[in-house]
């Protein structure tokens, strides 16, 4: 059995990393704050979400989401996974389209000694979920492509690391998210993240071309070009430059409002660059370079090959046609994976930890789809690795084909579900499978689910999407029903197109559609890929054959009830996490203020000029945010904040500031982060705070003479 809950101290000298040992701490510290009471429950979950933990569709339980950047696990650390899920959840991994690996149904409770242990073998929880820079995706082939010009797994382990925990990306209007692409096939997708690099040689250099501003979601956003070409020993300072404008310039309010994409749509590509212009002093280095030769090396195992028979030379020839992936080092291939669902257990995660361990180089990649990728096999053991796959269920055909359906949890966990996804994911799967073979070796249609409109399964980037939601007949009665999207996939080099909504059908004529789809393209497809085809015919075309479907009078008592359910549908939708609104108290705010400084002041000591001033301009945000709030004023950006703090305070002398509160906390942006201007910035942040909490104290004295 694991420890208790509450018992924090027999971890804690386990933990060599004092910065990490700090942030457990403080996570159980709040977590006690919360549950006697002194914590309000927005501000909580705001804390909780930046370190991985999740509620989920269950009441009193949590979904904890494990950071793997790009996608690399270790065989050990693998294995440490499978004893935390064993110990504190079900046993089950989740593969995440982000290749994050995520556990459900955990104790609260137990969540600080959860992240403990695994951070014994270097695997974090730290800004997994939240208003954060995401987990740093790239493409599961980086170090191996053969169309790569270099190995971008350096790259993102260096931005990985450089923004973790750094104060500028800790609580911005809404996430962040980042991808590396290995090659201009740009299987990192650039296109739909808030900054994506793709790798470039230019002149001997290697550098990115960088995109800005994509995202999916109810209004996917194609990212601009904000680079052709970017040296590597830049991309750092860039993305540093760009989170300062996004926390200061980003929507706070409105979550739907609240991404990069929008702030882009109101600024232009042009006044963007502007303001990142204006932060460039601030920045603290002009060049940060990343030494590839410093990243870990691959060490291949040299186990002696072992001699098999292959009983099923078909099975075994069609695995290898979709599951074998090339690999640009001699000798050597990987092999790829199918998951379902992106669902696997401990029991046989553990045993392929040890085959990877003892037979290849001892890392795997999880994938963009929710697969499993092994890099670094002898040609010689690919019929061994067969062999043992084949007792762990692991050899099914498809991997990265039309077969390989992506699907988020959907209404199997998730607060923001609508209807299911995995339900219908499955039992389309099963029809490809019996009734279009030919589709198992397709790598050409690219078929996603996501189970509400937030797009975690990545509907409206496929071919053939789908998207859960509710339909309402005449007399008032709910049944799930799928948005059918077709048209969307990746061009390559940065270039992608969105799907488009062409039909709402009841969730139970999901599979009809897919067969009418999958019908026209085999009659009248003459050689297109599916994306091709589709810009072709336009939209009017599926629709037509699409539309009786979408007809609702003639539903049977089958239709009201979703995939992988045998009850009647409810919709139900919780409070979505990620993307939640938080409702500060001002006393709440107040006291973050107080924290804030606090961290200022230890970071000065240690020597960390930009980290100390970006926690004394929070700190001073924070303080006019809560005097704000406290006269019922919108407070939905730091440049709001700003300017209607000047206004409402300091112009009609309630609030006494030289210059004017603009001046004060934009100094920011003035000075360069030395060690002077840490100092006199933190001076001013204290002087700020103690004025603030003066005037408060004054305020609320008044008000209680006036009761």
């Amino acid at each position: 059995m694991g420890r208790s809950g509450g018992d924090m101290q027999s971890f804690r000298t386990e933990i060599e990393n004092p910065v990490v040992e700090k942030d457990i701490l403080e996570l159980e510290r709040k977590i006690h704050e919360f549950q006697d009471g002194k914590l309000d429950e927005e501000k909580f979950r705001s804390l909780r979400l930046a370190r991985g933990v999740y509620g989920q569709r269950q009441q009193g339980v949590q979904m904890i989401r494990i950071k793997l950047p790009y996608g690399k696990v270790t065989s050990r650390q693998l294995k440490r996974i499978c004893d935390v899920s064993d110990e504190y959840s079900t046993g089950r991994l989740h593969i995440t389209t982000r290749q994050d690996i995520q556990i459900h149904y955990v104790d609260l409770n137990r969540t600080p000694e959860l992240w403990a242990e695994l951070e014994r073998d270097e695997v974090t929880l730290r800004e997994a979920c939240g208003n954060t820079v995401r987990n740093v995706t790239a493409s599961e082939t980086a170090g191996i492509d053969i169309d790569e010009p270099f190995d971008v797994s350096p790259y993102a382990d260096a931005l990985f690391r450089y923004f973790l925990r750094n104060p500028i990306s800790q609580e911005m209007g809404r996430k962040f998210k980042v991808s590396f692409s290995a090659s201009d096939a740009d299987t990192g997708l650039s296109y739909m993240h808030d900054l994506g690099f793709i790798a470039k040689i230019k002149n001997g250099v290697k550098g990115f071309k960088v995109m800005l501003g994509g995202g999916l979601g109810s209004q996917p956003r194609h990212a601009d070009v904000l680079f052709e070409f970017l040296p590597s020993d830049k991309i750092i300072p860039l993305m540093d430059g760009v989170i300062r404008v996004f926390d200061r310039y980003g929507e706070r309010k409105s979550r739907a409002k609240a991404r990069m994409k929008f702030l882009l749509k109101d600024l232009g590509l042009d006044g963007f660059k502007e303001l990142l212009a204006q932060e460039q002093k601030a920045v603290p280095h002009a060049t940060i370079p990343i030494n590839a030769l410093d990243y870990p090396k691959i060490v291949i195992a040299k186990t002696p090959i072992p001699e098999v028979q292959i009983t099923n030379k078909k099975a075994f020839e069609q695995w290898k046609l979709t599951n074998i992936v090339p690999q640009k080092q001699a000798g050597f291939v990987a092999i790829g994976i199918k998951v379902l669902l992106g669902d696997f257990y401990t029991d046989k995660a553990r045993l392929l930890a040890d085959l990877v361990q003892k037979y290849a180089a001892g890392e795997l990649r999880l994938s963009l789809r929710q697969n499993i990728l092994i890099p670094y096999v002898k040609e010689e053991l690919v019929p061994f690795f067969y062999t043992e796959l084949e007792k762990l269920g692991f050899v099914e055909a498809g991997y990265n084909t039309a077969l390989d359906i992506t699907a988020c949890p959907g209404t199997d966990t998730c607060n923001l579900g609508i209807a299911s996804s995995t339900g219908i994911a499955v039992e389309l799967e099963r029809i490809i499978k019996e009734e279009y073979p030919q589709y198992i070796s397709n790598s050409d249609v690219v078929i996603k689910i996501s189970g509400c409109m937030n797009a975690c399964g990545q509907h409206n980037m496929a071919n053939i999407g789908f998207q859960g939601m509710s339909i309402r007949t005449k007399d008032k009665l709910i049944a799930p029903a799928l948005q059918v999207l077709l048209g969307g996939g990746n061009i390559g080099n940065g270039e992608g197109r969105f799907a488009d909504k062409v039909v709402k059908v009841p969730s139970k004529r999901g599979p009809q559609a897919l067969r009418l789809i999958l019908d026209d393209f085999d009659a009248n497809g003459n050689g297109l890929s599916y994306a091709d085809y589709y810009q072709e015919k336009g939209e009017h075309y599926f629709y037509d054959f699409l539309k009786p479907l979408t007809d609702i009078e003639n539903l049977t008592q089958e239709d009201f009830i979703d995939w992988g359910s045998d009850k009647r549908y409810e919709k139900a939708i919780g409070i979505g996490e990620c993307a939640g609104v938080v409702i500060d108290l001002i006393a709440t705010l107040l006291f973050e203020s107080e924290e804030k400084i606090q961290k200022a002041s230890e970071t000065y000591e240690e020597g960390k000029w930009a980290a100390s001033i970006y926690h004394s301009y929070a700190s001073m945000i924070n303080s006019a945010k809560a005097l704000l709030t406290s006269e019922k004023t919108k407070v939905n950006t730091h440049t709001s904040i700003i300017k209607d703090f000047d206004e409402k305070f300091v112009q009609t002398g309630r609030f006494d500031i030289k210059g004017g509160f603009e001046q004060l906390v934009l100094q920011l942006n003035k000075n360069e982060p030395t060690e002077t201007f840490a100092k006199s910035y933190l001076a001013d942040s204290k002087s700020y705070l103690n004025q603030v909490e003066e005037f408060r104290k004054l305020e609320l004295e008044s008000v209680a003479i006036d009761k």
